[in-house]
């Protein structure tokens, strides 16, 4: 049997490197960079006000207390948005609003709580009164104190988010180069397949790989579109395949993959001769297959839900993101067994699990459920899954494990 580790290769080969593509900024949303982003100017660009207040000269001031006050004329009003040029002139004060350019000759900013101005709109006061010296450059936000023209904004690999947006919003960046977000189609197989909300005859089962798979690729990061199952029939399989071809970067199977009859998958997908159907010592998710169709690199998953999901997480979650730019990798940590583990020798295995801290600060990993493939109920109770290496066939409690952080 091939490796666990040999089929992420072959199925890494599949995808090519991230594609680049210029988007307007807002559209380049969970997209990841693929260049450095530097700034075309300084953040803030001039010296502006931090506060409601009056700008002043700093030494204006100095002597200014409860018992001798000092008095200025207000000889400007400064709203946000003002574009002409002005001077502050020893021995006067401007009404500045928050945000407005700060006036040459001012270096610091009074708030107007600290004045005896009135608060609010209207035409500011022939002259205004201080208490209190102010030191120089308070309340002053200097051009470039967040960010100066050149220098790195955004570094390559960042995933575009509502915070880097409004940072290249701020910056006047209106598009970006960014990894295209790959379109992947998601396709069940299986007569005893039934639309959830329709009736169940005996012997059948809702579909539910389809909209599963969907979810875990659009949670990856990428374009995922549901295509509704097919049944057992090779010429409709085939047929539903050509539909979604021309239109897709991936096409990810479920079912009909391993070695009994009415494996339509695999018998469909045998004939082309471009795709690979193989065993890998794992569990869940033994049979797997891949390789192209019609040129699109096509994965198909066995069809028990939860060899579907880990199959996906194993093998195509990483390559996926990796291809379209991404960080590949799940978080990963190192935690005690809270109990004993049992698994078959010669097959890595990815186990359920949930976490929990000890009083001592340890991490602690709970196996749940069974390991048979069909238990739903605990993939999605699982906050973990539980990386057992393939020598190894048991681990008391408290053993040391690796475990992928899925949530």
């Amino acid at each position: 049997m091939r490796t666990v580790a040999e089929h992420q290769a072959v199925v890494a080969a599949l995808f090519d490197a991230p594609q680049p593509v210029r988007l307007p900024t807002p559209e380049a949303l969970g997209c990841a960079t693929l260049a450095d982003v530097d700034a075309p100017l300084s953040l803030p660009g001039f010296d502006n006000s931090a506060m409601d207040g009056f700008a002043v000269l700093a030494a204006d001031l100095a002597s200014a207390s409860p018992e001798r006050p000092v008095t200025l004329p207000v000889t400007e009003d400064i709203p946000a948005g003002r574009t002409d040029p002005l001077a502050l002139a020893p021995g006067t004060a401007h009404r500045i609003m928050t945000g407005a350019p700060l006036p040459a000759g001012a270096d610091a900013v009074v708030p107007v709580e600290l004045t005896d101005a009135v608060v609010g709109p209207g035409e500011a006061a022939p002259q205004v009164t201080f208490t209190a010296p102010i030191d120089a450059g308070k309340h002053i936000r200097r051009a470039g104190s967040d960010i100066s023209a050149g220098s790195r904004a955004l570094p390559a690999g960042t995933v575009i988010g509502a915070p880097q947006i409004g940072l290249l919003a701020a910056l006047g960046v209106t598009e970006v180069t960014v990894g295209r977000l790959l379109r992947v189609v998601v396709l069940s197989t299986g007569s005893e397949l039934v639309e959830p909300g329709k009736p169940l005859r005996h012997g059948q089962i809702y579909e539910s790989n389809g909209a599963m798979l969907t979810a875990a690729v659009t949670e990856a990061g990428a374009l995922g579109r549901h295509v509704h199952f097919v049944p057992d029939d090779i010429a409709g399989f085939l047929s539903r395949l050509d539909e979604v071809a021309d239109d897709a970067d991936l096409i990810i199977t479920s079912g009909g993959v391993s070695a009994g009859a009415f494996e339509v998958v695999k018998e469909g997908l045998s004939s082309t001769g471009s795709v690979e159907f193989v065993k890998v010592a794992m569990q869940p998710g033994m049979p797997q297959g891949c390789g192209h169709y019609r040129g699109v690199p096509i994965i198909t998953l066995p069809g028990n839900p939860v060899s579907a999901l880990v199959s996906f997480e194993v093998f195509i979650r990483p390559a996926l993101r990796a291809a379209m730019g991404l960080d590949p990798n799940r978080r990963s940590v190192t935690a005690r067994l809270g109990g004993d583990i049992h698994s078959p020798r010669g097959k890595r295995q990815f186990l359920r699990g949930v976490l929990r801290s000890e009083s001592a600060g340890d991490t602690v990993v709970d196996p749940i459920g069974p390991p048979a493939s069909h238990h739903l109920r605990y993939l999605a109770e699982a906050e973990v899954l539980i990386d057992v290496p393939a020598d190894v066939d048991e681990l008391p409690a408290g053993s040391s494990v690796d475990v992928h952080v899925l949530r």
